[in-house]
């Protein structure tokens, strides 16, 4: 294992220990039913915006919370295409559900594919996945900084001690709020011998109920509303020489935020929002067949105008669905040319789901827009895919600086 001790690292750190994680049922079948399940309390959260625990519950129950620990730590270890396809049942019963999981599935295959968590958290965090959903995410975003993606290095810092480092700073957007095992914050190390004009960067790991953690409930969003994206601040958080794990700077020196650009295992996000679009189809399906307005006397689902706008919203989903897939397929082929490619394509996707919501709410008109009505939710969870990094207008510049050798 590779950690990192007093800023150096080292590969004879002991590994965590190896548990027995159940090995999900992958069928159709079996992730239509976890869909069913977590679908059943959306709603309640999404009204009260409090930690969807009933459908984390669900997941955690069909084996999906731990699928991508890793087979040496005695889990399942599922690959890309198959989180892919976890995510997208998630986020088709509901994207806050989605979204914390996401976040937590994508910690557990970086501590797979390249081991640098602490021995003793890692083995703690494993031990607390046996009995319920214990959640991780990464803390990045500060409130002066803004989006990491967009440049900039963070204020948060982790100084270094006799003993270990001490954590302090303010983030903001820290999906999970309270109800995170463990928390990665984005810092910068003050340390002896450091140079100030090119400070080591890296993520901090730090358990969620450490003294000195403040949270600050300042979510009140328009989508995703039970994920508590909430602020925290860290006031003299203590923590051990192995919790700080740099991350490297680029061959020219620069150091160059790896949320920026997508990459291979960057898919989980797109994967939960098809899982919108999904279900954005399916209630617009139910109310198309069961709505019958007196003047017509048949449901509108057998009028050519609702059957086509049906086909145009199929069209969406089944555009988001095949780029996802068929871009993992490519890299698993070994098709690194389209490596460049992969956040251009992570706006494709994000213009097919929101085309697809968009289309089936304006169809519908009153109805699509009303809260007793699922599709305003899957909507304004929709709409949130266009936060994540890259975004839309940095991948373009990007894809069209590459085309034109810029």
């Amino acid at each position: 294992m590779t950690t990192a001790t007093g800023g150096v690292r080292v590969d004879s750190a002991p590994e965590a220990a190896a548990y027995d994680f159940p090995v999900p049922d992958l069928s159709a079948e079996g992730l239509a039913a976890v869909t069913a399940g977590i679908a059943g309390t959306a709603t309640e959260y999404d009204r009260t915006g409090e930690t969807p625990w009933k459908g984390l519950d669900v997941a955690f129950r069909a084996g999906l919370l731990t699928a991508t620990v890793g087979r040496r730590y005695g889990g399942p270890g599922v690959g890309q295409r198959d989180l892919v396809r976890i995510l997208t049942a998630i986020g088709e019963g509901d994207a806050s559900v989605g979204l914390l999981a996401s976040n937590l599935l994508m910690s557990h295959a970086g501590q797979a594919a390249h081991p640098h968590w602490p021995v003793a958290y890692y083995d703690d965090l494993l031990r607390r996945s046996l009995d319920g959903p214990a959640l991780v995410n990464a803390i990045r975003a500060e409130p002066e900084l803004g989006a990491p993606a967009r440049g900039g290095i963070p204020k948060t810092t982790a100084t270094r001690t006799a003993d270990g480092w001490v954590l302090s700073g303010h983030k903001a957007y820290g999906s999970g709020g309270e109800a995170l095992a463990y928390h990665v914050v984005w810092a910068v190390a003050d340390e002896p011998g450091g140079d100030p004009a090119r400070p080591r960067v890296g993520h901090v790991i730090v358990p969620g109920g450490r003294p000195g953690i403040r949270w600050v409930r300042t979510w009140d969003h328009l989508g995703l509303r039970a994920t508590h994206t909430d602020d925290v601040i860290y006031e003299n958080v203590e923590l051990p020489a192995d919790a700080f794990v740099e991350i490297p700077r680029g061959p020219d020196g620069v150091y160059r935020d790896p949320a920026a650009m997508a990459g291979p295992g960057g898919f989980g996000h797109p994967a939960l929002y098809v899982g919108v679009a999904r279900a954005a189809r399916a209630a617009f399906a139910e109310f198309a067949r069961s709505r019958v307005p007196s003047a017509l006397g048949r449901p509108i689902a057998t009028t050519e105008r609702i059957q086509a706008v049906a086909g145009e919203i199929d069209l969406q989903v089944v555009q988001a669905e095949t780029l996802l897939h068929g871009a993992l397929l490519r890299l698993e082929a070994g098709d690194t040319s389209l490596v460049p490619e992969l956040s251009v394509l992570k706006a494709a996707v994000a213009r097919s789901v929101i085309a697809a919501t968009q289309t089936a709410v304006a169809a519908l008109g009153n109805p699509g827009l009303s809260r007793h009505h699922p599709l305003e939710r899957h909507l304004r969870d929709a709409l949130c895919i266009r936060v994540h990094p890259p975004q839309e207008d940095a991948a373009l510049l990007a894809s069209g600086r590459r085309v034109l050798g810029a």
